[in-house]
């Protein structure tokens, strides 16, 4: 048996995906995304997408993270078929289970780092006091602490970075899904947020999947699936 089988017989599914294609469609006919998309994400995992820009990367993990629906194939998560949920189901899945970071940071514009963390933890009903203690916990997290109450939109590039990673981990979520953390950090604020993504999978509950250009993030994951054109060419 080989380590690989060793560690997904050890580790359960949190994603599983098959046959994925996404077409879109513009003046000229249908244009083609994704193609026939297999993948996995296990607990316990950190697992990188590489590949150019425009190989659907992004698309891919849009529709990960139920953003985007796809045009056919299968998608369990944590053991449920999301596809089958409407919208208002899937809402709550994500809320429960899934942080993401988008590669815009996507704030809230003229508000404070605080209430963009808190927002969240509303619709999730978490009460006031636990609220408090988890926005503080997760900006501890990323080392911003003493910014929890600046206004998002003076904050540099930066630090709009980590906090939309602090958002992620707010909710306590079983499964992060990136899109480019680092590509607006340094390498020592790259390194904090990756010691923090290891430290979230450390115990075998959590994992973590991660759009990137950068080769240093990858070596740092589990596994590294690599995209082109649409189609998975490799997953070393």
């Amino acid at each position: 048996m080989s380590d690989s089988t060793i560690f997904h017989a050890r580790n359960g599914t949190m994603i599983n995906v098959s046959g994925l294609t996404k077409q879109y469609r513009n003046g000229t006919g249908p244009v083609s995304v994704l193609h026939g998309v297999d993948l996995s994400l296990f607990s316990g995992e950190m697992v990188a997408i590489m590949g150019p820009s425009g190989s659907g990367k992004s698309t891919l993990l849009f529709i990960l993270g139920l953003f985007l629906a796809p045009s056919q194939g299968t998608y369990r998560a944590m053991g449920e078929d999301v596809l089958s949920l409407d919208r208002h189901a899937q809402a709550v899945f994500r809320r429960k289970h899934v942080g993401f970071v988008f590669q815009s940071c996507n704030l809230i514009e003229n508000s404070t780092v605080h209430q963009n963390l808190e927002m969240p933890l509303i619709y999730a009903g978490v009460r006031r006091r636990e609220r408090q203690d988890r926005i503080e916990d997760a900006l501890a997290q990323v080392g911003l602490s003493h910014r929890i109450n600046h206004p998002a939109n003076f904050l540099s590039g930066g630090e709009q970075q980590r906090v939309a990673v602090a958002r992620a981990l707010v909710n306590n979520p079983k499964i992060i899904l990136a899109d480019e953390p680092t590509g607006q950090l340094d390498r020592d604020n790259s390194r904090m947020v990756l010691d923090h993504f290891r430290n979230f999978v450390a115990d075998g509950t959590g994992a973590i999947m991660i759009v990137t250009h950068d080769p240093e993030v990858a070596a740092q994951c589990t596994r590294v699936y690599r995209l082109d054109d649409g189609v998975i060419v490799s997953c070393t």
